[in-house]
């Protein structure tokens, strides 16, 4: 018997802190992704609760390491840090990250993934969403610390990623700017002032789509359709020719 070949799945990649971990969740804006792209491209969840950009740049290449595109099966990969960068250095010292400081982290992580294969074009920058202040204290105050970050700084950080794309000419979502769209109560976006409810990931998933959609169009359903495979000799179906067949 002919050794099989072994089909690999294209990648989307989700790097990110808490709002990408949690993005699994029932009704997430990752699971939603990854349901669009089921039986076309895996979907991988590489967020981390708490992170900022200064320990993301140190872990990426233990994440996406130099094999990571062999024959160019990442077919995109988001960056969405943010959240945790803009905490006030008075307040939240250890997750606080200077505002250039985080520039330049986001910049070497995209020249990161361009030199391991990855091209800048399929790299999509996510900023952080807009904070809801009255509902995050009181998270603080539960917590016994004062209001440690602000929808103004939340605001700089999230220019900064604009400006970094930019740079880099690459795509970005700017969901500060998006959920503040003409004065809209972004509140009901944010189940507890800072991390997404099902309304904002509803929207998340809405508008990263329009990004991942044209990187992933040309993807096609891995496997033959169930219909399609021949009852009497299924293995001529199913293990013969390209392992991706419409």
């Amino acid at each position: 018997m002919s050794k099989l070949q072994t089909i690999v799945w294209p990648k989307v990649v989700l790097f990110g802190d808490s709002i990408t971990q949690f993005s699994f969740q029932a009704n997430g804006w990752g699971s939603e992704i990854a349901n669009k792209l089921a039986r076309r491209c895996d979907v991988m969840n590489r967020g981390f609760s708490g992170y900022n950009s200064r320990w993301a740049k140190m872990i990426l290449p233990c994440i996406l390491d130099p094999k990571c595109n062999a024959d160019g099966h990442i077919a995109a990969v988001t960056i969405f840090f943010g959240a945790n960068d803009s905490s006030l250095e008075d307040v939240n010292p250890q997750q606080h990250v200077p505002l250039q400081e985080y520039m330049e982290n986001l910049k070497d992580m995209v020249k990161h993934l361009v030199s391991v294969g990855v091209p800048a074009d399929r790299v999509i920058l996510v900023t952080a969403p807009p904070l809801y202040e009255p509902a995050w204290e009181k998270e603080c105050r539960l917590k016994g610390s004062l209001l440690n970050r602000l929808n103004a700084v939340t605001g700089e950080y999230a220019q900064a990623c604009v400006q970094v794309a930019g740079q880099c000419g690459i795509d970005v979502l700017d969901l500060w700017t998006l959920m503040q769209k003409d004065g809209t109560d972004f509140s009901s976006y944010l189940s507890d002032g800072l991390h997404l409810s099902d309304t904002g990931n509803e929207l998340v998933a809405q508008h990263l789509w329009t990004f991942l959609e044209k990187r992933t169009a040309h993807l096609p359903m891995i496997l033959p359709y169930w219909g399609n495979v021949d009852a009497r000799d299924p293995q001529s179906s199913l293990l013969s020719g390209s392992p991706q067949d419409q």
